[in-house]
């Protein structure tokens, strides 16, 4: 790498841009070049518009930063967008079309048919969707989006499983954070001494975008993997991390070792590129019986891997087991750098740069 590339940060003062700002500290891949938001925070300082929320201190190279629009005409070679859904769609459209690539956390655009959903251990061969959507839009930008952050703490031990064993179904009943639902969030009266078994749109996409995820790029489109996945989603009074209750059957049923070993094992072309974000593990194993817990494993690999633990047989399925994941690190914008940095390997971040 000659140099470091430029990057913005659209939305920088909700929670994911305030994650995006946190992790991008000392990358050696990339700097900060922008910040942006919408509204009343442009033109102020950095530490005068935003109300930081990430439990790590501001970034002193951040504070006195001063906010952008979040429009194209910044002197940048990239965009990470931590925008919220209602925005996000035509505002990354937007830098798309002037020549931007646009790494996104939103939902909008994840389940675009020319749009990768990308999670580097699991679908790179998915870049190849990038030419396609250049050309189909006539632009010389594009998109690039992460999973939900539900979906994507699930997939990462999904992905070795269904390699190895190939999945039947899957049954999921999710415990989510708080930080998940952005800030404010929900209300502390509904949250405290309280579970809410509804979170708009989440079991739809926990049902979905891992069937894109894990299917095949052929002939110029993704082929779904094809086997069923059923989601109940639910807001819990965690802090962060989402912890998952998980079964599944399969076509080739593994003993307890193999599928263990399938998990642990797991390492892909991130390890392979040694990316600055990349775990050392994408999917850790616990052995104790109590194990996964939000506050005690969440930042295990940095907060960049799944961790499963309670792994047994099930008595309708063939297994079952918990895992966690770092909703706001691998869940958000750990998730985002970490595809920039695999979209930099291949060339493709030069952008207005």
């Amino acid at each position: 790498m000659t140099r470091k590339l430029r990057a913005a940060v659209l939305g920088a003062t909700g929670t994911v841009g305030q994650r995006f700002i946190q992790l991008l500290e000392d990358h050696p891949w990339f700097e900060l070049g922008a910040i942006a938001a919408s509204g009343r925070s442009v033109g102020k300082p950095y530490h005068r518009a935003c109300s930081w929320k990430v439990p790590e201190p501001m970034p002193e190279y951040a504070r006195d930063r001063v906010l952008s629009p979040c429009r194209p005409g910044l002197e940048v070679d990239f965009v990470f967008s931590g925008l919220p859904s209602s925005i996000a769609g035509e505002v990354e459209s937007e830098f798309a079309r002037a020549g931007y690539p646009v790494v996104s956390n939103s939902r909008n655009h994840r389940m675009e048919e020319d749009v990768p959903l990308l999670v580097p251990e699991i679908n790179p061969a998915h870049l190849d969707l990038i030419p396609l959507q250049q050309e189909r839009r006539q632009s010389s930008g594009f998109i690039v989006t992460n999973p939900n952050c539900t979906t994507i703490a699930l997939v990462l031990a999904l992905a070795p499983l269904h390699r190895a064993f190939g999945l039947k179904s899957v049954s999921v009943v999710t415990m989510q954070a708080l930080s998940g639902a952005g800030y404010p969030g929900v209300a502390s009266l509904d949250a405290a001494d309280n579970v809410l078994p509804y979170i708009e749109g989440e079991e739809e996409k926990v049902e979905t975008e891992p069937l894109k995820i894990l299917g095949n790029f052929k002939d110029g489109k993704v082929d779904w993997a094809e086997f069923g996945i059923s989601a109940q989603c639910h807001r819990v009074n965690v802090r962060d991390g989402h912890l998952e209750a998980v079964s599944a059957s399969f076509r080739q049923r593994p003993s307890r070792g193999e599928l263990v070993e399938a998990l642990a094992s797991f390492r892909s072309l991130p390890q392979e590129l040694n990316l600055p974000s990349a775990p050392r593990r994408p999917v850790v194993c616990l052995d104790e019986p109590d194990r996964p817990q939000p506050r005690l494993d969440r930042y295990l690999e940095k907060g960049m891997a799944t961790v499963v633990g309670r792994i047994r047989p099930c008595p309708i399925l063939d297994y079952k087991f918990d895992l966690l994941g770092h909703n706001t690190i691998r869940g958000a914008a750990g998730a985002a750098i970490l595809n920039a940095e695999l979209l930099r390997t291949r060339g493709m971040l030069e952008g207005m740069g």
